[in-house]
C-alpha cells in the first residue's frame, strides 16, 4: 500500500535494494533455502517483496521420491478378488474369528428378545394385567431383534455369513414369592443387560486385537453407549421397585411405565 512520497515514511527504492545482500547473508532459512537446487531466490527489487523462481534443474528432479502409480497397485488387489462362485468379492481384512463372534453375538441378541417377549405375555395377561410393564418388555423385545438384524446386516456388510443357531425356550412364569412377579422380571432384565454388555465388551476385545477397526467402531458407535443407558435405566427401575414393595405401588409403578411418567 502507498502511503505517500515522503522519504520520512517509506524508503526508496534504492535504499530497500541495499538491504537485500545483508537480508539474504544473515537468514538462516534464506540461506538454506537457496541452497536447494529446486528454488532460487531473485534479488530483483519488486516492490518490498522477494520473489522465488523454480530454477530449470527443478523440472528434471521429482518432488517426492514415491509415487501413486494406481494401476500398478491394483494388480495385487486384483489377485486376492475371488473368482469362485459362492465366495465374497466384499469382504476384506475381516477375521474368521470376527465373523464367528459376531455370529454369536446375535444369537445372544435374539435369545434376550426371546425372553423379553415371553415377559410382555406373562405381563400382558388378564388375570395379571400389568400393561405397563408388557408394553416395556415388549419394546424392550422389540429393540434387542433390532440389534440383531444390525448385525446381520453388518455381517452381510463385511462379506460374512450369517449363521442363525438355536434358542432354547424362555420361562412363562415369572411370579415371585418373596419379590413379586414385577421386580423379579425387572432383576431379570437388569442381568441380562449386564450380560449382554459383557458379551459387547468381549466382542469389542476381539475386534480390536485383529486389528478390525471398522468393526471396533461398529460396536461402539452403535451399541456399547447404548447398552450403559440401558442398565442404568433398569437399575433405577429396581431400586423403585424395592422401594414400592408388593402392594398397590406396584400397580402405581405399572401405569407410570405405561404412561411414559417413570424418570429414567
Amino acid at each position: 500500500m502507498l502511503l505517500g512520497s515522503s522519504s520520512s515514511i517509506s524508503a526508496s527504492l534504492s535504499d530497500r535494494a541495499k538491504l537485500l545482500p545483508s537480508l539474504f547473508s544473515s537468514a538462516p532459512i534464506f540461506n538454506s533455502l537457496n541452497g536447494f537446487s529446486g528454488v532460487r531466490f531473485s534479488k530483483r527489487n519488486v516492490g518490498c517483496g522477494v520473489v522465488a523462481k523454480a530454477s530449470k534443474e527443478a523440472k528434471s528432479q521429482p518432488f517426492l521420491d514415491i509415487a501413486f502409480e494406481p494401476f500398478e497397485e491394483v494388480k495385487k488387489e486384483l489377485l486376492v478378488i475371488p473368482t469362485v462362485p459362492h465366495a465374497s468379492l466384499a469382504r476384506q481384512k475381516y477375521d474368521d474369528q470376527c465373523e464367528a463372534a459376531l455370529n454369536a453375538q446375535i444369537n445372544v441378541e435374539y435369545n434376550v428378545s426371546y425372553v423379553y417377549h415371553a415377559m410382555y405375555a406373562y405381563f400382558d395377561r388378564d388375570n395379571v394385567a400389568l400393561k405397563g410393564l408388557a408394553k416395556f418388555f415388549k419394546e424392550s423385545s422389540m429393540e434387542e431383534r433390532q440389534h440383531a438384524e444390525m448385525m446381520m446386516e453388518y455381517q452381510n456388510k463385511r462379506g460374512g455369513r450369517v449363521q442363525l443357531q438355536s434358542m432354547l425356550m424362555p420361562f412363562s412364569e415369572f411370579d415371585n414369592t418373596e419379590k413379586g412377579d414385577a421386580l423379579y422380571a425387572m432383576e431379570l432384565a437388569l442381568s441380562l443387560e449386564r450380560l449382554n454388555n459383557e458379551k459387547l465388551l468381549n466382542l469389542h476385545s476381539l475386534a480390536n486385537e485383529n486389528n478390525d477397526v471398522q468393526f471396533v467402531d461398529f460396536i461402539e458407535s452403535e451399541f456399547l453407549v447404548g447398552q450403559v443407558e440401558d442398565i442404568k435405566k433398569i437399575s433405577e427401575y429396581v431400586a423403585q421397585l424395592r422401594r414400592v414393595g408388593k402392594g398397590h405401588g406396584v400397580w402405581h409403578f405399572d401405569q407410570m411405565l405405561l404412561n411414559g411418567c417413570v424418570a429414567a
